[in-house]
Order: C-alpha cells, then structure tokens, then sequence
C-alpha cells in the first residue's frame, strides 16, 4: 500500500456531542443523521476526548495548522497576525514534496513584518496562511461563493448576506423553521463541494493534499430546503443551563460579560436582542436548525467520498474529519465559542488510515488535542514533526494504542481581549494582556486559571455541566493547589524549544534531542 493521498476535512463550530456514532456508545438514541459520517467512524478512529486548545476561528485555525498552542503561536484572537517565523503544516508538506491544496479558509492575518501595511490581507476577518494553494477560497469577504452564486444564475439581493434571511415576506429573523432564500444547489456547503471534486478530477489520481473546509454549522443558523425542515424542535435536547441568566452569571466575572453582552444577529442574520434570552423552545428549533445544517454537510461528504471510491482512491487515503471549534448553543445561557465551558472546545476528531483499520469502528477514550494533528499528518507521510510543535503524532493509536507517556489532561486556552461584541476588557477592568484564561481538565477535575481573575474548579463527577464551583472551597484548597501546579508546570515545558537543542563548541554546532 502507498501512502499518498490525505484529506483533512475542517468544519466550522460542531461540537463533539452532536455525533451519532458517539451517542450511540453512551447508549443515547442520535436525533440527527450523519451516514456518510457514520461510515467514516465505521471504518475509522473516533477520538472520544478531543479538544481545540484555544477560540475561536482564527487562533483554533493557527493551532491546528502549527501544532502550537496559542500561548506559543500568539494569533490571540480573530484579527491578531501570525507570527511569519512560525512553520505550519502547509509549509512542512512542500519541504516533503506536496502541493497542499486549500478549500475554504484559515482566518489568518498576515505578519504585518513580512508586507505593506497597504495589503489588503488587513482589511479583511482573515486570509488564507501563507504555504496552502488556495483552490477554492471563502475570503476575502465570501467573494468567491457568491460570486459562483451568480455566475450559476441566482440572483443576489442588493445586500448578499440577505440569502440568509429566512423565507417569506412577513419572516422575522430569529429561530425559525423556515428555510433560507438560497437554494440548497447554491448553498455554501454546495459550493465548497463543487471546489473539492473539481481539485479532485484535475488530480486525476496523482496524489494529493486537500484541506476541505467547510463553513457550516456556524452562523447564521438557517437551512435551506429541505433540511430546514428534516428535525422537529421538540425532538431535540433541551439545554444545560442555570434556571435564569442572572443565576448563571453569577458564577465569573466573564461568565457575567458574555452573559450581559451576546447579540442575537451575530447568529440569526437579521436578528435584533440579546443572546442570553432565548427561551427554550428557540434554543431547541436553533438546535434542529444546526442539525439540519449538520446532515447537508453530510451529505456534501458523501458526494466526495462516492469520487474517491469510484476511482479506487478511499482506500489510498487518510482521511481525517475534524472541527475548529464547538458552539454552545444555549448552553450555559451562551451563543457562540466563548468562555471556558466544555461546549465551546470539545470538538469531533475521526481518522480512518489507508488500507486496513485495525481498530475500525473503535472509540479512544485518550486525551488528544487540535496540535496532534499536524504531526500525525506529517509522521503519516514519512515527515517529521517540527521541534516547535507543542502536539504529538495519533498514528500510534492507530497502531499498538495509547503510548505509555501519552498526556493525562486536555489543556486549552483562551484570550478574551477585544472579542466578538465589544471589549471585555473594560468590563472586567483587566488589561489586554490580562484577558486570558488557561484549563486543565481530566476524567475527575477541571481547573480554570485565569490571569488576573478568580480561578475556578469543578468536580466533573458530581458536577458534570459545572454549575458548582469548588475553587474556594476549604475541602477542595489541596485539589486547587494541585491543578494550578499542574498548569504551572504544563507552561514551563512547553515554552519555545525551537533552537533549545542546539549547542556551540570546539566541534562545531551539535544538536542533542533528550
């Protein structure tokens, strides 16, 4: 068997627990359908405890890409420039020989050292990271879907984000179960789909590299026909949740923040009013809206997993299905990717080797984080991982299973200066440089320490949804010591060690790797 093809499939906002295969493990009966996603957990690794190490877009997107946590790569927030020094998984696969073929998006800002503060590349959320070939871009400003949009005959609304509006003259923007004014022949998902078999068939099978983004299930929440309407609002789970949004603001200063500051438009186009007040039967017709938005993906996937096993690729190929980041979806009386609830950073990972799967249909119960996936790529293709690289390669537990050194806590972290809606910042009466916060969380604890905040920490076996906490609790003072030691020490072993091996001497420049 040759190794030589790799589809990395990024999706935008799915969280971990909106997996049929993983429900049906935990005994729980699915209330959405992902066949195509089924069959690839069928023949593939489904990682149960996978975290992105950092929110949102653009920091997630820099991590999953350098295999660096956010303490290390520094693109803070959305907007805030990557570092140019820093070498990233496109840039490793043309040192080994690939083309890396990009759909979709990175939500990079460029070093503004490396250009013209003129570029344009700084007008915009975020542009495609240097080394990728982009063959099918979403930025700048969606130009390229909605000029595809046209040029297939639909006509666009004087403002083109109106697409996204629900159906019908009197339709009021919000929670709806009505489908948006774009057909689903037009939609985003059709349009990232079109890019990717197009890339393909021009292969003509020679191997390749696809990163395959897509931009659903994130915002705006509306479908198009007919998955506006394939899952009923009562069908779905209610939310986790305080008994009002006052109650659940009381436990953290930025708990509180967001709480106070969420606005509906940034997840219903449209929208007017505050996040934080949906009621309950919103938040369950938002969540079959997200469901429905889920399966058309699925179905796009299986549009291009029907090509590659027509042309006898499926088996030639790694392919790996993963997200930037969750959404918490009325949980916790929070929209969007925010804070430091599970919601936000549990995200899907599956991977399904070339050829045989030995531990097909498995789910691993390892910690494993969005910095593993660059290395595992690598390793997978005969590379080599980066010394920078904070992550570790999962082929093994593709393989013999977990190493015996394997880490035995998720870690990921989270800078809330100048997000989303306004500046928490002056809220919080924090400087920039205050507004972040780091997690440890095992199978028993979780512990939030934040720079210049109260920490917090959480029983996870009596506590699940982290509604308690325990940080100032005498009982558990021992068990807060010993998580905060843990992040100290998790910090101080993975500061930079990009030149930390190399040593000067009578023989000249020698490297020592232990």
């Amino acid at each position: 068997m040759t190794r030589k093809n790799v589809l990395l499939i990024v999706v935008d906002q799915w969280r971990a627990d909106f997996i049929p295969h993983l429900m049906r493990a935990e005994g729980r009966d699915p209330f959405l359908k992902t066949p195509n996603l089924d069959r690839l957990c069928r023949e593939g690794l489904t990682f149960r405890n996978h975290v992105t190490t950092c929110v949102p877009c653009g920091p997630a997107r820099a991590s999953l890409l350098t295999g660096l946590y956010l303490m290390n790569h520094r693109a803070v927030q959305n907007t805030v420039p990557l570092d140019q020094r820093h070498l990233n998984l496109g840039k490793a696969l043309r040192a080994i020989g690939y083309d890396p073929a990009l759909i979709g998006y990175t939500t990079t800002t460029p070093d503004p050292r490396s250009t013209s503060p003129r570029d344009p590349r700084f007008t915009v959320l975020g542009d495609i990271m240097d080394g990728f070939r982009s063959v099918g871009a979403f930025e700048p400003n969606m130009d390229g879907y909605f000029g595809w949009v046209a040029q297939n005959g639909f006509e666009l609304p004087e403002n083109r984000e109106d697409i996204w509006l629900p159906e019908g003259e009197h339709s009021v923007p919000g929670a709806t179960d009505k489908p948006s004014r774009i057909p689903k022949e037009f939609s985003d998902s059709t349009f990232f789909t079109e890019r990717a078999l197009t890339y393909l068939k021009g292969r003509d099978g020679k191997p390749f590299f696809l990163h395959l983004g897509y931009y659903r299930p994130h915002p705006p929440f509306v479908a198009s026909a007919p998955y506006h309407a394939m899952y009923k609002a009562e069908d779905m789970p209610a939310p986790v949740r305080a008994e009002s949004p006052d109650a659940e603001a009381a436990q953290h200063p930025l708990m509180k923040h967001y709480i106070d500051h969420i606005r509906r438009g940034s997840f219903f186009h449209g929208a007017e009013g505050s996040g934080a007040t949906l009621d309950e039967g919103e938040i369950r017709q938002m969540r079959a809206t997200y469901c429905g938005l889920i399966t058309e993906i699925d179905d796009c996937l299986g549009r291009v997993f029907a090509y590659l096993d027509e042309t006898g690729q499926w088996d030639d190929t790694l392919i790996i299905f993963t997200s930037d980041h969750g959404e918490q979806l009325g949980d916790h009386h929070l929209l969007g990717k925010i804070g430091y609830n599970d919601e936000s950073f549990r995200i899907p990972l599956v991977i399904k080797d070339a050829g045989e799967n030995r531990h097909a249909g498995q789910i691993e119960d390892g910690f494993s984080e969005s910095i593993d996936v660059m290395p595992t790529i690598l390793e997978w293709l005969g590379g080599e991982t980066p010394r920078a690289c904070d992550g570790r390669s999962l082929l093994p537990f593709l393989g013999e299973g977990k190493p015996a050194d394997w880490r035995t806590e998720l870690h990921y972290e989270f800078d809330f200066r100048d997000v989303f809606y306004d500046q928490p910042q002056n809220s919080v009466q924090l400087s920039q440089d205050d507004c972040s916060l780091c997690v440890i969380e095992d199978e028993n604890y979780k512990y939030v320490h934040f720079a210049a905040l109260p920490p917090l920490f959480f029983d996870l076996k009596a506590d699940p949804h982290e509604f308690n906490n325990l940080a100032e609790d005498p009982a558990y003072a021992a068990l807060v010591r010993d998580y905060a030691q843990k992040a100290l020490s998790w910090r101080l072993s993975h500061a930079d060690r990009t030149l930390t091996h190399y040593r000067s001497g009578p023989q000249g420049l020698t490297t020592r790797n232990h």
